[in-house]
């Protein structure tokens, strides 16, 4: 799997070794030191045209822990201000070398376009698009009710959020680990 965009993408086997990779990495917050070389020399961009403390922190923290280098991007104050476009934006990226961009979005659909317009090389993670789609707080929703909750097949969960089509998001990672056996 290249990219990252939509909850619905993945398959049951690729959203379960998702979790299992997730619980693993997890046991790194004990340890003394909290780093791996998995992507040493691999240089990560957070891409953000809107504001997200949480969901910017920990993609930074996260690739961190994994020794890349982080860029961090944030449309204020660049030149998105004086109207660069996405796709000017995307082939900086690509000359900088970028070997993974994270992006969140206030336009649904903007990862799709920035994974699919052949501008980059680079894999994309939608880390949210508008009201359309955040597959990973979906996938944080699974791996939390996977680990939190005695969780068997049949099982039945209601997950609440702001956004109503990022809660139906939640709901399918969520039943993705209520089917597995």
């Amino acid at each position: 799997m290249k990219h990252l965009l939509s909850a619905a993408d993945l398959t049951l086997d690729q959203t379960l070794e998702i979790l299992d990779t997730a619980a693993e990495l997890s046991r790194i917050s004990d340890r003394p030191v909290k780093k791996l070389p998995t992507l040493r020399g691999r240089t990560v961009v957070n891409l953000f045209f809107e504001d997200s403390t949480r969901t910017r922190i920990s993609f930074e923290a996260a690739a961190k822990r994994l020794s890349a280098d982080v860029i961090n991007f944030s449309a204020k104050g660049s030149s998105v201000s004086k109207g660069e476009s996405l796709k000017d934006t995307a082939l900086t990226l690509q000359a900088m070398g970028a070997d993974a961009v994270v992006i969140r979005h206030h336009a649904s659909g903007a990862p799709h376009l920035l994974a699919n317009s052949n501008w980059i090389e680079a894999s994309v993670i939608n880390a949210g698009d508008g009201t359309h789609e955040h597959p990973t707080q979906a996938l944080l929703d699974a791996y939390t009710l996977r680990r939190r909750i005695a969780l068997s097949r049949g099982t039945k969960q209601c997950v609440a959020a702001k956004n109503a089509r990022r809660t139906c998001d939640s709901c399918r990672a969520a039943n993705f680990v209520t089917s597995w056996n």
